[in-house]
């Protein structure tokens, strides 16, 4: 007899949210999407700094379910992934405590430094085995020390941002281990928060709790007469999508393409040696006791930002004219700090080119193949990066996320990286939320086994690496200065 399991999936990013319904249907192993709710999710000014609305987002996550159950449909799981590093205090009754900052915003400026100087960049990095960002929690967390001293007495926990979404659904609160990993507090070889740094910052343990591994039952959510459980997934939104990468073979690698580029490797041991440090490799936790070896990169963040200066609705016809412009003609690092939260995208990528002696791109075609350029030369870095670490050169390349719609990127990405291109699922990150559902509900077992079921249902389209696709005196002059750049 086939069963059929409804699932909801919450996938809130930087800039947008979703409530997605998945059908499962067990026997055949077939899943199908359906978006109930959308609804933008933005940066508002509180008190002088970026913040995130998280009552707006909770009532939107309602809202979602919500127009689940009015079309009938008996619901048998929920699970919410949300980005990384931001986090919320609570105090004793379960209410916020101060500001939930933004990890864009401009608070933790010169705070990383004074950390590693203070506590060591070596020890950080051997005990937590995270890459090096102005934003990870760590830093923020140290920022609200010593600027709001005053809240401290008030809160009783710290909760990162999707475990605070499930606690206002089920009135309970869980640590999930894949969001905890990115705050650079927990320590890799114990999967636990590392004493040592919670002593530096002076904030007892007992804000932390226990971290839990997903794919558990976190409580129930009560609609009406209607209750539902509430699933621990692997709840950081790049968790999740490397959960629905259909890695080929053990040597391809993932790029979780969105507002953030990842790029990545799924992996049973971490390496946090001298070499991964120098590299900036992080070691976030996954599922089935594997980490993920990757690196972060600015992302479609500097494009998103750019069409938005410039007004532009038409994405598609925007990537058509870009690809006709000058292949190479001006460059950036696309993870210049500068490019994190700019005033003007526009005016920031210009002033780059400017005090690079390069030509200065103009119009929006020109500002888009300067981005898409330099994107996929910071992929072929990490590229490389990767390959040395895991002694062995990248076989190929999955594209996973919204990211992997834009063709165009995608083949320049397969040429300047040397080679083939997997592009597929789009919505990675709904499905590896789905697919820790179903093992919480004991239908799967492991990852390998949800990556066979996403590849028989979700179509995958591959772009072959052209050797002799730009000239390559050019392109090799081009690839020596952009490393020049990213220094």
């Amino acid at each position: 007899m086939m069963t059929i399991l409804n699932i909801a999936a919450v996938d809130l990013g930087a800039s947008s949210g979703r409530v997605m319904l998945a059908t499962y249907h067990t026997e055949q192993q077939q899943i199908s999407l359906t978006e109930m709710h959308r609804f933008k999710n933005q940066l508002h000014r509180r008190n002088g700094h970026d913040c995130w609305d998280l009552v707006y987002l909770e009532n939107a996550i309602v809202t979602g379910l919500q127009k689940i159950l009015q079309n009938h449909t008996a619901l048998h799981s929920i699970g919410i992934d949300t980005w990384g590093v931001d986090y919320v205090l609570l105090d004793k009754n379960g209410d916020i405590v101060g500001d939930s900052y933004a990890y864009r915003d401009a608070r933790t400026e010169g705070v990383m430094a004074k950390v590693q100087q203070e506590f060591g960049k070596e020890a950080i990095y051997r005990k937590t085995g995270i890459q090096f960002l102005t934003f990870n929690t760590l830093y923020q967390l140290k920022a609200m020390v010593d600027e709001n001293p005053q809240w401290l007495p008030q809160v009783a926990d710290f909760v990162m941002i999707p475990d605070y979404l499930n606690f206002r659904l089920t009135g309970v609160l869980n640590r999930e281990y894949t969001n905890a990993t990115t705050t650079q507090l927990v320590n890799v070889n114990t999967d636990n928060w590392d004493q040592d740094l919670l002593d530096y910052l002076g904030l007892p343990r007992s804000w932390f709790g226990q971290i839990r591994h997903a794919g558990r039952n976190v409580g129930q959510w009560q609609s009406g007469q209607q209750s539902v459980p509430v699933m621990s997934v692997a709840s950081h939104d790049t968790a999740s999508a490397v959960i629905a990468s259909p890695l080929s073979d053990e040597y391809s690698a993932y790029l979780c393409s969105g507002t953030w580029s990842l790029m990545g490797l799924d992996r049973k041991q971490v390496c946090n040696d001298e070499q991964a440090m120098n590299a900036n490799i992080t070691n976030e936790g996954g599922i089935d006791g594997h980490y993920r070896i990757l690196k972060n990169i600015m992302g479609l963040w500097l494009f998103q930002r750019l069409c938005a200066e410039r007004n532009i609705a038409d994405i598609p016809t925007l990537v058509q004219q870009a690809s006709q412009e000058t292949a190479f003609e001006s460059l950036i690092n696309p993870n210049d700090e500068r490019f994190l939260n700019p005033p003007s995208m526009v005016e920031a990528i210009q002033q780059y080119c400017r005090e690079h002696q390069q030509t200065v791109p103009e119009n929006t075609a020109q500002l888009a193949r300067c981005i898409f350029d330099s994107l996929a030369m910071l992929y072929r870095q990490v590229a490389e990066e990767l390959s040395t670490l895991q002694k062995h050169p990248i076989s190929r390349l999955h594209i996973v996320g919204g990211g992997s719609q834009n063709e165009f990127l995608n083949q320049l990405c397969a040429d300047i990286c040397g080679f083939d291109v997997i592009a597929g699922p789009i919505e990675a990150s709904v499905l590896g939320n789905v697919g820790c559902q179903l093992m919480a509900l004991d239908q799967l077992h492991t990852a390998a086994e949800f990556r066979q079921i996403v590849s028989k249902n979700f179509p995958l389209k591959r772009f072959k690496f052209r050797p002799h696709f730009v000239d390559k005196e050019l392109f090799n002059r081009k690839w020596q200065q952009f490393q020049q750049f990213s220094k």
